[in-house]
């Protein structure tokens, strides 16, 4: 399948958390904020969460749909994972610590300093 330039940008977007979670919220976007608030797990875990948010309205159409769009995310390499304890294991990879370096600003190129 051959995508236009459009359809790739959307396709690979980066994904954006929502601020908050609310009913309007598409399913991805619902599984994307899960995933965020628990920082790493698997669909189950995903989708306790969002049972969670949901207060157990979760219907099993909305479980299975919560885990194709994670292996759609997967995929994609919108989120990583990797095989832990016999299950798949989803991870947003935000930066949750500052970065440790230094810049030394006599060594950088003309124009930036």
């Amino acid at each position: 399948m051959v995508l236009t330039d459009d359809e790739f940008r959307e396709a690979y977007k980066p994904l954006q958390v929502p601020a908050h979670y609310a009913e309007a919220l598409t399913q991805k976007q619902k599984v994307i904020f899960a995933l965020a608030q628990i920082g790493s797990g698997t669909a189950g875990d995903v989708i306790a969460q969002m049972e969670k948010l949901e207060a157990g309205k979760l219907d099993g159409h909305l479980k299975t749909a919560t885990k194709h769009i994670l292996i759609s995310l997967f995929e994609q390499g919108h989120i990583t994972g990797g095989d832990h304890d016999g299950g798949l294991h989803f991870n947003l990879s935000k930066i949750t610590s500052e970065n440790s370096g230094s810049v030394n600003p006599h060594k950088l190129a003309p124009g930036l300093d």
